[in-house]
Order: C-alpha cells, then structure tokens, then sequence
C-alpha cells in the first residue's frame, strides 16, 4: 500500500486516518487513490470509522455501498468488528484498483457483500459460512475478533488466516467469474488447474476426509480441493506479494536487486515481479526472526505454482484490456 500525506501540511498519514495530527479531516479518494482534506464524507464516517470520501450524489462510500446487509450494531462488540472488517475490505479494493478492478473506468459487475457476525443477540452463535456465489460474497466479520482468528489459524491449521486474507480469497472467486467470459480465459486456466466444472461439493466433502499435501503443485492444502479453490488461493497469494512488495517501496525503503522507483503494480513482467517479492520476503523473514516472531511470508515458490501465480497475473492485471 502506498504512502499517503496529509495535503494542509505534508505529514505522513495513514490509510484509515480520519484526521492529521494538524487538524485537518482526512477523506480517502479511491478513484484518486489520494487523501484528501475536504470531501462528501460516507454515511459510515461515524458509524464504523469509514474515511472514503462518499461517491458523488450518493451518501455512502463505493466500499461501503457493496456492503448489502451489515449485523446488528447495537449486539455485542459487532460495531467494533464490522469497522475492523470493513477497513480490510477497503484495503483490498484500493489494492486492487490499481489494476482498474471497480473504478470508475471498469464498466463490470460488483461484488455484493453480506457482511454478518456470530452473535446475533439471540444468546446462541450463528454459523457462518464464508464464501462467494453468483457474485455474493459471504464474510463473517466475527473472525476480524484477533483472539478468535488465532483460535481458528490453529484450529484449521492455516497460519495465514486473516481478514484481508478471507476478503483476497473471496474476491478471487468473484474476478473468475468476471474473467471467464474473456476469450481464451478457461482455455488457458483449465491445463494449470484443472476442470473448475467438476462437482464442487464431493470435492470440498473429499479434501475434508482426506486432506492431501500440497506438494510442489499447490500453495496451500486447502488449494488442493478443487480448481475453483486452487484459482482463489494463488490469486490471494499473488495479491499478499505485490502489497507487501509495494508496502515496502513506498515506505522509502531499499535493498538490492528492488529498482530505484519500482513499482510493483506496474510491473507487467511476473518473474521479475515474483523474484523482487520474494527477496523482499526473506529479508523481512530475518528481520522477524531476530525478534523470534513468526515469518512475514512462510511459502517456497516452486516451478508450477509460479506458473499459475503468473498466469493469475497476467489476467488480473490486464483485465480491462482483455475485456473482462
């Protein structure tokens, strides 16, 4: 993520500010990709900390307004942890609208949010189920809880589980379907991932009683279960590296081997782009280790999943181009 200042006096800002240490509001302009000191503030400015600058004769944000149904404020800590939830969500979209995905240039589908929690108020949990369908986009906003998201890493046994993580994944799913239309898409995806038509369901009730090892194919284990699963884990992969890689250039930081004034989202060459973030990675691996925390990216980039990273990069970010 870049870098932002804050335009009445230059001092270094944060994505999720409302204000500067100057006084002055802050609104984040997504189709600027800038903060800005004055602005139409969303609806949720105060509701849930949201600092988007409203779209233009609309009340709510473009983040927000993908949000169809939110839980009941007024239960438990849900206020809390929507606003946690729904900053991630704003994260990712900035991310991606670097590569034109929902901008005002990008003329496609949204995806639609049902953004629901646990605790309904009715003294009994609510299951929730995350995941995409037909452009609905599922998130249980409980797990932006980080005592309970740790619980679950351990339980599930995924160490990268996070909220930007669930909303990559998810929105991984929602650009397949966007990207399935454009010529020359299944043709390409199905010879790296496999037939995505294959009963979805028997394969998640497979991996389920038979967890197998991703191996030198897969990114994750869960990748494994079907080829809609092994698509939304690479891109979600594929998206945590060119963040973490442009968090770092925009921080002013440098190393060998990363360009002077490089920037990852406009690198169109997907080696270069892997093997920068990758080196990235390890340096700041050491970094962690020297503190005896975990590492920032705990993954080996082998030969295929390279190769199906790369193709994910090629589409994604070239879809307006492609028509997708």
């Amino acid at each position: 993520m870049q870098s932002f200042t804050c335009p009445a006096c230059n001092t270094r800002v944060y994505f999720d500010n409302l204000f500067c240490a100057c006084g002055q509001p802050l609104f984040y302009e997504p189709e600027a990709r800038a903060m800005w000191n004055k602005a139409e503030p969303c609806a949720n400015r105060d509701t849930i900390q949201c600092n988007w600058a409203a779209v233009p004769g609309e009340t709510l944000c473009r983040s927000c307004a993908m949000s169809d149904t939110v839980p009941v404020l007024n239960v438990g800590d849900n206020r809390q942890l929507l606003a946690r939830a729904e900053r991630a969500k704003r994260w990712v979209l900035a991310n991606l609208s670097n590569w034109q995905w929902f901008t005002d240039a990008d003329g496609g589908m949204r995806p639609r949010f049902q953004m629901l929690s646990e605790n309904t108020g009715t003294g009994r949990a609510e299951q929730i189920m995350m995941g995409h369908d037909n452009g609905e986009i599922v998130i249980n906003v409980t797990e932006a809880d980080e005592l309970i998201r740790v619980q679950r890493q351990r339980q599930l046994g995924e160490h990268y589980r996070s909220m930007v993580g669930h909303f990559r994944h998810e929105l991984a799913h929602f650009l397949f379907d966007r990207l399935k239309a454009a010529p020359g898409f299944v043709d390409e995806f199905r010879p790296l991932f496999g037939d995505e038509t294959a009963d979805y369901d028997a394969a998640l009730q497979e991996h389920y009683a038979n967890p197998k090892d991703p191996g030198e194919d897969f990114i994750t284990a869960y990748a494994t279960s079907h080829p809609h699963e092994d698509w939304a884990e690479t891109v979600a992969h594929l998206l945590h590296m060119v963040d973490f890689t442009d968090s770092f250039v925009s921080a002013g930081l440098s190393m060998t081997g990363v360009p002077d004034g490089y920037q990852p989202y406009a690198d169109t060459d997907a080696d270069h782009l892997l093997n920068i973030a990758a080196a990235v990675a390890i340096a700041i691996n050491d970094i962690n280790r020297a503190l005896d925390n975990s590492d920032l990216y705990p993954f080996i980039l082998t030969p295929k999943i390279r190769e199906k990273i790369k193709f994910a990069h090629g589409w994604i970010s070239s879809h307006a181009e492609r028509g997708a």
